[in-house]
């Protein structure tokens, strides 16, 4: 009797239903979706980072050598390189009130690097202190 209860089983279970492939398959279909959507996202944030990586250091390169110069001067100025990069830099003095009497004064330096990705324009700023020597006329 167990041998024929056993064969009546199997031959009940005809395999899944129509109603379950379709919600297995939609199951499958929004996981592939989801993670194709976050390998696409993540390339878009690599390119992202690799633009705003090239901007810096070539940023950082045109402050290193501005900062090098012994002399800075109050001035502002517009440059293009070659690959693209529009370079505003400006520098002014800063805590004049501070400074007066001393044979220092404060120049802030401020570095604004633009460029164009695509249709999207991007730009990176930055700014720091540096002190230098007042110039003493001799007469």
């Amino acid at each position: 009797m167990r041998a024929a209860e056993i064969k009546k089983a199997l031959a009940q279970e005809d395999g899944f239903t129509l109603l379950e492939v379709l919600v297995a398959f939609a199951l499958l279909a929004t996981t592939i979706t989801i993670i194709l959507q976050l390998f696409s996202l993540n390339l878009k944030t690599l390119s992202l980072t690799e633009d705003y990586l090239s901007a810096t250091v070539k940023a950082e390169t045109r402050m290193q050598e501005i900062l090098g110069s012994d002399t800075l001067a109050e001035s502002a100025w517009t440059e293009v390189t070659d690959d693209g990069y529009r370079i505003d830099v400006a520098i002014y003095p800063v805590q004049e009130g501070r400074t007066k009497n001393l044979p220092l004064k404060m120049m802030e330096i401020g570095l604004t690097m633009s460029w164009k990705k695509g249709t999207k324009n991007r730009s990176l700023v930055l700014r720091t202190l540096k002190a230098v020597k007042v110039q003493v006329d001799k007469v």
